[in-house]
């Protein structure tokens, strides 16, 4: 029998940006769960290490229910926060301690106060915070901004990263006494492809979850299309195979997932296991006196060569467009993301997701975009 973990009903469809359902039936996953089961019954600080979308909250969450701490679970996606609120939020301040805290405001450490705190994205935090968190999981008390009275705390701490911390602590980006600290217990959430037993019983789950919706009570997989789930090699993990599962069930006919509705992107290739791209060598293509005629004349040779790879039927157009873009331009300022993003006209926190997507950060690449990490 699958063992299948999902968020409670309150959450599961608000929560778009993550894995939804994480099933256990391939071997290797049966093998994880006993290991997450024994180390839930202990109080210790656990890290899950694992890529996007492979489930690590939910991970998180049967540590908690498994545990059986009376407090609540606490979720933190610390990349979600500005440096200067992250330090507020995890702490807490008193009234007065920067402009704008007009009252007193407890810490997400306060408010998981006999239960669990699960810090997703803890490879994003500064060195600042670093030796703060540390202070906190020594001496189990916290202290506000703007406070000198400690409080003391009984929290059990989850955190999870998709980076390797053992490659950032020898590069300086993270903390040697916080790694060991954080790793007391750790969990290697293995990425989709590399437990295959599962993507079958994960597709039947996300068929069983959209189809009433859709109107489709008895839907079902093809044999192509169950050969064609377990031919990709899925680098958007459990969140792609439920966005896969989705549209097929919109467009299919009759009830019945065939092939050719499953939109899947790219060759399957992961990024990961891609050669690193040498960074291109460019120069002016026109003599840079004229920059009108210069943009009109790019321009109008990006479009010519758009319309002839459109009319080439080139697979997945628009993903392979836009990883060539964020390649180039992260090549062309020396992997520098402040530079990259503001010459692309978007977010550095923009950035930072497509660098993770296609594998230029995490993996290779420091947290600032410097080859580090």
């Amino acid at each position: 029998m699958n063992k299948v973990l999902t968020f409670p009903d309150s959450l599961g469809m608000a929560l778009s940006i993550r894995a939804k359902a994480l099933l256990f039936h391939d071997p290797q996953s049966l093998a994880l769960l006993d290991q997450v089961e024994r180390i839930a019954r202990s109080d210790a600080t656990v890290l899950v290490i694992g890529e996007t979308g492979t489930g690590k909250e939910l991970i998180a969450r049967h540590i908690h229910a498994q545990g059986g701490r009376a407090g609540p679970f606490v979720a933190v996606n610390c990349g979600a926060f500005s440096e200067t609120l992250i330090d507020a939020e995890l702490f807490g301040h008193e009234s007065g301690a920067f402009t704008g805290a007009s009252q007193a405001r407890a810490g997400w450490f306060e408010a998981a106060n006999g239960g669990t705190l699960f810090l997703d994205e803890i490879g994003d935090l500064s060195m600042a915070l670093q030796v703060k968190l540390l202070r906190v999981l020594q001496e189990r008390q916290v202290v506000r901004l703007g406070s000198r009275r400690a409080i003391a705390l009984d929290v059990r701490l989850v955190a999870a990263t998709n980076v390797d911390l053992h490659k950032a602590v020898a590069a300086g980006r993270f903390r040697a006494d916080l790694y060991y600290r954080l790793g007391v217990a750790t969990v290697n959430l293995p990425p989709l492809h590399a437990r295959p037993g599962d993507i079958l019983p994960l597709a039947r789950h996300f068929i069983r979850l959209y189809g009433p919706k859709l109107g489709l009570e008895d839907a079902s997989l093809t044999p192509a299309a169950e050969a064609a789930l377990l031919a990709y090699d899925w680098p958007g993990n459990i969140r792609e195979l439920e966005n896969v599962v989705h549209y097929a069930l919109i467009v299919c006919r009759d009830a019945h997932v065939r092939a050719e509705d499953l939109r899947m992107g790219g060759s399957g290739q992961r990024a990961a296991s891609r050669p690193d791209p040498q960074p291109p060598v460019f120069q002016p293509a026109v003599p840079l006196d004229d920059d009108a005629d210069d943009d009109a004349g790019m321009l109008g040779r990006l479009d010519t060569l758009l319309g002839d790879l459109v009319e080439a039927g080139e697979p997945a157009l628009f993903d392979t467009v836009e990883e060539r873009l964020i390649r180039t331009a992260f090549a062309v300022f020396e992997q520098n993301q402040v530079q990259t993003a503001r010459a692309l006209g978007i977010s550095r926190n923009v950035l930072r997701t497509h660098l993770k997507r296609f594998g230029l950060i995490g993996a290779g690449l420091g947290g600032d975009g410097q080859a580090a990490l």
